[in-house]
């Protein structure tokens, strides 16, 4: 389910002349019914939307006064949301004779024109604070104050995202919160900006048209307006014809796939940025701890520590962050059992709240396995919004690579990629035709097989900030022994291990010249750096300085030690 929360205006939306009808009402209750939540967003004061709306508890929030007061029904505890007017602001309007002035808990309210006298005494006595209009109504509230940051305060209190919430209303001071949902609605009788900037417009005017809009709610979870909703779309990067490739953030479920050290982590870096600054949640399941440090993260596990369930759902009810869960500290044949269960339990938190938006499954092949396929109930069916990061997608359980719609192949060979997804999925997914393989770094291959398009050449916008994979590991921490370079020789002679770069820079400068260009001619540590460290840019610039075979062990040895220490071992402001 996509949508959680509808959140609908009172007077000219679900409401006309103030009365809400019965066969609205009726529909309203149905929403209810389904499990979804319900929030009514109105300027009026709550005393006299009681009187005028005696049903009001069924909503499950009540943001009155445009914004400035938040209403549980069922606890009736009310909850000021903004600071009361200035006794000497309302004297000084019933002075200047402006009538009708009504004056609630933190709202100010008359009506065109007095908007004029109005702004004149706020701008005479220095007050912040704003005019808002609804249609003829003129209402004064502290800056800052309007129905989307009541709406949010009722959203985070039920632990719901703006994502997974439709808004429909009517007037200007609807606006806000319609901006901020998933899918805007304004029903037939709207303002015209209102209808300009709405996702659709209802063809029945006022509670006909909320009634049409639930009933598109229930039968279909607004799917047939999906395709409205651009403006929530993802960018890629920009094909060969320079146009945007975006992903559809609902129903997109991709493979990534490609040789390690190719650019999967700065695709899946550049995709998961881009998420999180339009505030969708992602987790990401990290088996080796490349996450680490994405900004705007919390993570969770490492080598020494499992994270539990608790903290886990702690962090992920907490819906300002997204999580990354660093698998390291579990053996490699735990991993599937371990990261099934913590999906059965994400998935939980999916199916009351929709979050988190995505989820992010690194090295695939390790936590869903082929040998999976023998318990394919396991995997969830309605696991949606996903990216499976994958070197072999042809080790990956068939079960979840048949539920994906579309594969980002990464590197020179994407042939290749595309005929081991074929071959893990059971099914001939070759293209008709493929683009030219990349060249350049960051191009990868696109396709959206799902609706039988072909494959596309995509130039990747980078993300602002990148991934670091980590930086702390890897130029001082404990890798892995499968991770280390081992400094051996041409007779296995020696046995000396660098689990950070640190140490290779230091044992690199004491190894003996045979040893050094034993390595050197077999490429070994391009390959180290390409396949244990995952740095593709450091390894291209090592591996151009191996083929260089006039070089001696001496300017072969200080160039690439100059490479390193310019990307790892540097100090911190020249490293930038």
């Amino acid at each position: 389910m996509r949508y959680f929360c509808l959140i609908c205006d009172y007077d000219g939306t679900i409401a006309r002349d103030g009365r809400c009808a019965p066969s609205t009402l009726e529909a309203l209750k149905r929403v209810r019914a389904s499990g979804r939540r319900v929030i009514l967003a109105t300027g009026r004061e709550l005393p006299e939307l009681q009187e005028v709306f005696p049903e009001y508890a069924i909503f499950d929030r009540i943001v009155a006064e445009n914004g400035a007061l938040l209403y549980r029904p069922a606890s009736k505890d009310c909850k000021r949301l903004a600071d009361p007017p200035p006794p000497e602001f309302v004297d000084e309007l019933r002075r200047r004779g402006v009538s009708p002035l009504s004056v609630g808990e933190c709202i100010v309210a008359t009506w065109h024109p007095f908007e004029t006298i109005v702004l004149d005494v706020i701008h005479e006595m220095g007050l912040e604070l704003q005019v808002i209009f609804n249609k003829d109504a003129v209402m004064v509230l502290p800056s800052g104050v309007n129905k989307a940051t009541g709406v949010q305060v009722a959203l985070n209190e039920m632990r719901l995202s703006p994502h997974n919430a439709v808004g429909v209303g009517d007037a200007e001071n609807d606006q806000s919160f319609l901006a901020m949902c998933e899918c805007s609605v304004a029903v037939a009788n709207a303002l015209p900006p209102v209808k300009e900037r709405a996702d659709w417009v209802s063809t029945g005017s006022h509670g006909a048209g909320v009634e049409e809009l639930i009933e598109k709610l229930l039968s279909e979870d607004l799917a047939s307006l999906a395709p409205r909703l651009r403006r929530h779309h993802i960018l890629l990067g920009q094909g060969e014809e320079g146009r945007d490739f975006l992903l559809d953030p609902y129903e997109s479920r991709l493979v990534i796939g490609g040789p390690s050290g190719g650019g999967k982590s700065t695709t899946v870096a550049a995709i998961v940025e881009r998420l999180v600054e339009k505030k969708y949640q992602v987790c990401v399941f990290d088996p080796e701890g490349d996450y680490d440090e994405f900004e705007q993260f919390v993570t969770l596990g490492g080598p020494q520590r499992v994270p539990g369930v608790s903290e886990i759902l702690e962090v992920l009810n907490a819906m300002e962050h997204s999580l990354s869960i660093n698998l390291l500290g579990v053996p490699l044949a735990d991993r599937p059992s371990t990261f099934m269960s913590l999906l059965s339990r994400i998935q939980e938190l999916r199916a009351k709240t929709g979050r988190p938006h995505w989820i992010v499954i690194d090295e695939a092949h390790h936590l869903l396995p082929a040998t999976l396929d023998s318990a394919s109930l396991t995997i969830p069916k309605e696991l949606t919004s996903f990216a499976l990061v994958t070197v072999h997608p042809d080790q990956v359980a068939r079960a979840i690579l048949t539920s994906t719609n579309g594969l980002i192949a990464i590197g020179p060979n994407p042939s290749a990629v595309i005929e081991q997804f074929s071959v893990g999925a059971g099914k001939d997914l070759r293209p008709n035709l493929l683009p030219a393989s990349p060249k350049e770094t960051g191009e990868v291959i696109a396709w959206w097989f799902w609706e039988s398009q072909q494959p596309v050449k995509v130039k990747v916008e980078p993300a602002k900030a990148e991934l670091r994979r980590h930086r702390r590991k890897y130029e001082s921490g404990e890798l892995g022994q499968d991770k280390s370079f081992y400094f051996r020789g041409p007779d296995g002679k020696l046995n000396l291990r660098a689990q950070n770069m640190k140490l290779f820079t230091q044992l690199a400068e004491g190894v003996d010249d045979e040893t050094w260009m034993y390595h050197l001619r077999q490429e070994d540590y391009s390959r180290w750096l390409r396949e244990a460290v995952k740095d593709a840019k450091i390894a291209e610039e090592v591996a151009n300085i191996e083929k260089q075979s006039q070089l001696g062990p001496s300017e072969s040895r200080a160039q690439i030690l100059d490479v390193i220490r310019k990307h790892y071992t540097a100090p911190a402001e020249a490293s930038v």
